[in-house]
């Protein structure tokens, strides 16, 4: 190979329109922008304007929301772990928490904590460790004679006493409204 033989590939480039020069082009005339009016134009914003009538996007009630700290929890139901136990891929004598869940690909990773579900039937005594559990999982578990260990969200003691004031705070400026004015 030579320089002066080096060449793209076929179709890598493609050759670009030359807008509004003629008819016979296929592009002339109003140059691909459709017909006449705003929509020709640039600057047009026809997305959601219905002529100074209140939009439907306004017109239709707001919903729900979001929250910025939601937990995005790993479940996994009774039936679940006694599948993986009896399959060999989880060790029911020895401590079930969500390392161990991953670790067997029971669950594919670790998200912001383990919620047991109470579907199913558990026959094997476990010690488990989760952050959630519903009453029915908690029974079975306890019924088969299992453990669970719950884990509890430390709670520093400034957000307490944070907490605290706020509430004092509302309590105080409800007495206000309430008791109309004060001396």
């Amino acid at each position: 190979m030579r320089l002066n033989q080096i060449k793209d590939n076929e179709g890598s480039r493609k050759e670009r329109i030359r807008i509004g020069r003629g008819i016979g082009s296929g592009m002339g005339k109003q140059g691909g922008r459709g017909g006449k009016g705003q929509t020709a134009r640039s600057g047009v914003r026809l997305g959601g304007f219905e002529g100074g009538q209140m939009p439907l996007h306004r017109r239709l009630p707001k919903r729900g929301f979001k929250s910025m700290n939601r937990k995005d929890w790993n479940e996994i139901n009774l039936v679940d772990l006694q599948g993986a136990i009896d399959s060999k891929r989880i060790d029911g004598s020895k401590p079930i928490d969500i390392a161990v869940l991953v670790a067997a690909g029971v669950i594919r990773r670790q998200l912001d904590g383990l919620r047991i579900l109470g579907e199913g039937e558990l026959t094997s005594k476990v010690t488990i460790t989760a952050n959630h559990a519903t009453a029915s999982a908690k029974a079975a578990i306890e019924k088969a004679g299992g453990a669970l260990k719950l884990i509890e969200v430390k709670i520093l003691k400034a957000d307490v006493e944070k907490a605290a004031k706020t509430a004092a705070k509302k309590a105080k400026k409800s007495g206000k409204k309430a008791g109309g004015t004060e001396e």
